[in-house]
């Protein structure tokens, strides 16, 4: 399991999001008690997506080799799906709790109860698979502080630095409401400061200081704090804060944003394929850390964003597109958890593909097999004592008598959740 600058790996790469689903709630210890807000279907379908492009971006690094000009392309712009995911968090949390009393101990407990458990679950499953593959090779004392480092630093595995900036978000967001409330009707001037610092941010990475030891472990490790990506967090917030003008902008503009993302999205592919033909490795021109990336990222969240309000408003509460999207929602976080164990079991067997049907084929064969594993083993872990710790989501009871009396043609209860 090797990583690059990205945080990847030739297994996969990774790029995450308050990860389970959108729920609205009452305000925790708010009195008097309030209506929900309405739920956001577009929300639903922007993380669907999100994470298929996601498992995309993994499968597409773990079947090709770093100098590949085109999958490097294509796996640059699949990155959004990283920055994409800090804005939905941001997005979620805000318009949940937004001008809505609640208390940052109620808030925390209740958040870090659905992601710090997993986290540390994961992690130590990660940790465990690693030893036995034999990455790494060491005693019992080494073995154990290796755990303590990689739980502190999100390197348990390629995806799990995620869940840890989704944490440091959840530490920060008290004092972001409090942010938004001081500035309110001047919610722009925040974001123009939010983007210059992103700049500066992006900047360093690319051209980082010298620094020797610790400080350059440290620095190597930076993409997995919050402090590097302040524009895409604050971007949710505010969005979510102004939903009524956002959507009313959606509306209005929907068409323009959806032109402009495919028109940046060809520029920065086009701006790639340029840097390679110069001599520049794909690894190094695929950085997503380059400063100009910036507008692509924005510019894809913008019309993803779009497209999904698009298809929230027409949707039909019991077609097959809205019950898939309902159920791709809730089995996120699980197939987000699980999909670099699917790959990495499928590792040995993609060079022999390859040889046999090439590497487009295979890459696609390797991402449905990916995809029905990880729902596979979703639904498994959704379905054992502990789910909550597993998957941050309660157990899903199902009754089993009554699926079999239906299979014959009789009146079975409903699966139900506890």
């Amino acid at each position: 399991m090797t990583h690059d600058e990205h945080g990847t790996g030739r297994t996969g790469a990774v790029t995450v999001s308050d990860l389970a689903p959108v729920q609205t709630e009452p305000a925790e210890n708010a009195a008097p008690r309030k209506v929900k807000r309405p739920y956001l279907y577009q929300a639903d379908l922007f993380r669907v997506v999100t994470f298929a492009c996601v498992i995309a971006d993994h499968v597409i690094s773990g079947c090709s080799a770093p100098d590949t000009v085109p999958a490097k392309g294509l796996e640059m712009l699949l990155h959004f799906t990283r920055l994409a995911f800090f804005a939905l968090t941001g997005f979620v949390l805000v318009y949940q709790y937004a001008r809505r009393p609640f208390t940052a101990t109620s808030f925390w407990r209740r958040r870090f109860a659905l992601v710090g458990i997993p986290y540390v679950v994961w992690s130590v499953f990660y940790w465990a698979y690693a030893l036995y593959l034999g990455i790494w090779h060491l005693s019992i004392g080494q073995a154990l502080w290796q755990l303590v480092v990689e739980l502190a630093t999100g390197n348990a595995w390629y995806q799990m630095y995620f869940l840890l900036v989704t944490m440091q978000v959840y530490l920060l967001f008290p004092l972001i409401m409090k942010l938004l409330n001081a500035t309110e009707g001047y919610h722009k001037w925040v974001l123009a400061v939010c983007a210059v610092l992103q700049v500066v941010f992006m900047w360093l990475f690319v051209h980082p200081p010298v620094l020797t030891g610790f400080l350059a472990d440290v620095w190597g490790r930076i993409y997995v704090v919050v402090i590097a990506y302040p524009l895409f967090v604050m971007l949710g917030a505010v969005a979510a804060w102004h939903l009524d003008a956002v959507s009313q902008a959606v509306r209005r503009f929907g068409p323009w944003i959806v032109t402009a993302t495919v028109v940046a999205t060809l520029l920065t592919e086009l701006d790639y394929l340029r840097g390679t033909h110069n001599g520049i490795p794909p690894m190094q021109a695929s950085n997503i850390f380059l400063p100009h990336m910036i507008v692509f990222f924005v510019l894809v969240i913008a019309g993803q964003y779009t497209v999904s309000c698009w298809w929230a408003s027409r949707r039909r509460p019991d077609s097959f597109a809205s019950r898939a999207v309902s159920y791709g929602s809730d089995r996120s976080f699980a197939v987000f958890l699980l999909h670099p164990l699917a790959l990495q079991i499928l590792a040995p067997y993609i060079l022999p593909w390859e040889a046999g049907i090439g590497m487009l084929w295979t890459t696609a064969i390797v991402y449905l097999l990916v995809l029905a594993m990880s729902l596979a083993g979703a639904e498994i872990t959704r379905r054992v004592p502990g789910s909550m710790w597993l998957n941050g989501r309660p157990m899903i009871r199902t009754d089993y008598a009554g699926l079999v009396r239906r299979a014959f043609g009789k009146p079975a209860a409903s699966e139900s959740r506890g």
